[in-house]
């Protein structure tokens, strides 16, 4: 199992890495561009589903509220942003447990439906990490390449 600071650690890395490029370091991305990721705005909401068990939810003002098909209401827990050269990181604690969520861009399928959605989400809860995909109001999730769906 991976302890919470290696994950953390290879979290930021993931975080601080571009897309494309290659730094004169051998890393991802132009070690000289410090600019943090811009794409989702602070004052967005991001919202994020998973299969496998399923899980989602939403981010918005400081908060994530986490929800399963036992608890559709969802849990609220106050979580610290962080936007690092390649995708957003939220980082708080759920019953007990770290909670980490990271978004990072990508063509994102669910597996489960036609539907696309532009961010990439991953949550790591305890030592349990879980794939999903992520979107906002801005940059939506799309039905089979058709209009933008709730």
């Amino acid at each position: 199992m991976i302890g919470r600071r290696v994950f953390l650690a290879l979290s930021l890395a993931m975080l601080a890495g571009a897309c494309h490029g290659t730094g004169g370091s051998g890393m991802p991305g132009d070690s000289d561009d410090h600019t943090p990721f811009g794409a989702i705005a602070e004052s967005e909401a991001v919202r994020f589903t998973g299969t496998e068990p399923f899980w989602g939810g939403e981010v918005a003002d400081g908060r994530l509220t986490y929800t399963t098909p036992d608890n559709p209401q969802g849990t609220i827990v106050p979580v610290s942003r962080f936007a690092g050269r390649g995708g957003l990181s939220f980082s708080g604690e759920l019953a007990g447990q770290s909670l980490t969520l990271a978004v990072t861009p990508g063509d994102c399928s669910d597996g489960m439906s036609d539907r696309t959605y532009p961010f990439v989400a991953t949550l790591r809860l305890g030592e349990d990490l879980r794939q999903g995909c992520a979107w906002t109001e801005r940059q939506p999730r799309t039905e089979g390449g058709r209009s933008p769906v709730g």
